[in-house]
C-alpha cells in the first residue's frame, strides 16, 4: 500500500510528530492514501511559512506486518457515532491517550471541521453532525501512534510542490 505524508520538509525517517494543537487521533506520524489531500495540505501551509515549496513523501507500507507484530489498529469505515466520539475525546484532551499503534478513518476537512465545530459548541447534536458528515466526500487518514507502527514505514521518494 502506497501512503503520502504532505510536509514542508523531505522526511526520509518519520518520526511521531508532538502538535502545539489537538489532532483528531491525537500525536504520531499522519499519512494518507490520498495523494491529492498531501498535496492540499502541503499548498495550505506554505503561505503561512517561510517556505516557497513542500513536499509530499512517498512510503510504502504492508498491513500484514502489522498484524503480524500484533499491533493494535482501529478502522473506522465512516464518519460514525464511534468516530465522532473518539475525535472529540482527542481533540478535548492533547494527551488523551488510546492505546492503539495505528488508527485509519475519515479526515476532517474544511467542511467536517466546520460542522464538527459546531456540534462541540452545541449548536447541533451528534446525530446531525453524522448525518452532515455522511454528505461529505471523505478521504482517510491513517495515524502511525508509535514508534514500532512508524517503524513499518518504507521511504520511498516525494514530490515536490510549489504554489
Amino acid at each position: 500500500m502506497i501512503l503520502y505524508h504532505g510536509s514542508l520538509e523531505i522526511v526520509e525517517s518519520p518520526l511521531i510528530i508532538e502538535s502545539n494543537r489537538t489532532l483528531d487521533f491525537g500525536k504520531g506520524f499522519y499519512t494518507t492514501t490520498s495523494l491529492s489531500q498531501a498535496k492540499r495540505w502541503v499548498e495550505l501551509r506554505i503561505p503561512h511559512s517561510k517556505a516557497t515549496k513542500g513536499f509530499v513523501n512517498i512510503y510504502e507500507y504492508n498491513p500484514q506486518k502489522a498484524k503480524d507484530l500484533h499491533l493494535k489498529n482501529r478502522r473506522f469505515q465512516s464518519p460514525n457515532e464511534a468516530w465522532v466520539d473518539f475525535v472529540k475525546k482527542n481533540r478535548d484532551n492533547k494527551d488523551f491517550e488510546h492505546g492503539y499503534d495505528i488508527i485509519e478513518g475519515p479526515v476532517a476537512n474544511d467542511n467536517v471541521y466546520l460542522s464538527f465545530n459546531l456540534y462541540e459548541t452545541g449548536f447541533i447534536n451528534k446525530q446531525e453532525l453524522i448525518k452532515r458528515l455522511k454528505a461529505y466526500k471523505l478521504v482517510d487518514q491513517i495515524l502511525f501512534h508509535t514508534p514500532k507502527a512508524v517503524s513499518l514505514l518504507t521511504y520511498k521518494g516525494y514530490k515536490e510542490v510549489s504554489l
